[in-house]
């Protein structure tokens, strides 16, 4: 049979994630909602071929949202590493992600996080079902026809804490947020640094937390928020 000279043969590795590990090996306290640290992500276009990277946590359905500067897998896992090392290593154990090519690079990821990455299968994006459904509450903020990359990250911050108290029917009508922040509610031995905290084991250095509830008790208990940062959220202008 003769073919274009344009026509290229697909392999068996053609379109594939290299030693991507399937969903089906996630493990049982991720699939039943056991324990939290277990989160589901993705990317929201907008228009202009503009993105977010979108993170929700699988037990409390707890919201975060990170500015990525372009959809290639260097930015992309770059963006998550940094996002992933302002959270404690018990509230951020694997992540869930589609097929998409920008998490080729997923070892690199796991390498520097110590989180698991596990893939959907091919055209099955309910198998990230909480992630499906918090993207389609996000275009209540974010139109299709939105920049999105006239959000500063701080923005993002404010849009992830409406969402995150917000109560909701499956919790109970609790909030994701106080969910969210229970593993926290223990002392951590920490030195009052404005917006920082040594919350993070996998850091020996003070990181921003801007998207943690909470509050700072004392220079040797910190919670993860600081009140500047949550005055300047709850002071942004943003539809309920």
């Amino acid at each position: 049979m003769r073919r274009s000279r344009h026509h290229t043969q697909k392999t068996s590795h053609h379109g594939r994630i290299v030693d991507a590990i399937s969903i089906s090996e996630r493990p049982a306290t991720a699939e039943d909602r056991a324990i939290p640290g277990h989160w589901e992500g993705d990317l929201l276009f907008s228009s202009h071929n503009r993105q977010i990277a979108t993170l929700v946590e699988r037990q409390t359905r707890y919201v975060m949202l990170v500015k990525v500067a372009g959809k290639d897998m260097e930015t992309v896992v770059n963006a998550l590493i940094e996002n992933a090392q302002k959270l404690p290593q018990e509230l951020y154990k694997s992540l869930t992600w589609g097929r998409g090519k920008e998490l080729a690079g997923h070892k690199r990821f796991t390498l520097a996080t110590g989180i698991q990455v596990y893939f959907c299968d091919p055209q099955a994006p309910w198998q990230r079902g909480s992630n499906e459904n918090t993207n389609g509450l996000l275009r209540q903020y974010f139109p299709k026809g939105v920049d999105l990359s006239s959000y500063s990250q701080l923005e993002l911050d404010a849009v992830a804490r409406q969402l995150n108290e917000r109560p909701r029917k499956t919790l109970n009508y609790e909030t994701p947020a106080s969910r969210f922040e229970q593993p926290l509610r223990r002392p951590v031995e920490s030195t009052l640094i404005t917006g920082q905290c040594f919350i993070n084991p996998r850091k020996s250095e003070p990181v921003d937390l801007p998207t943690l509830p909470g509050e700072f008790i004392t220079s040797k208990q910190c919670y993860g928020m600081h009140t500047d940062t949550d005055n300047t959220i709850r002071n942004l202008s943003m539809p309920h």
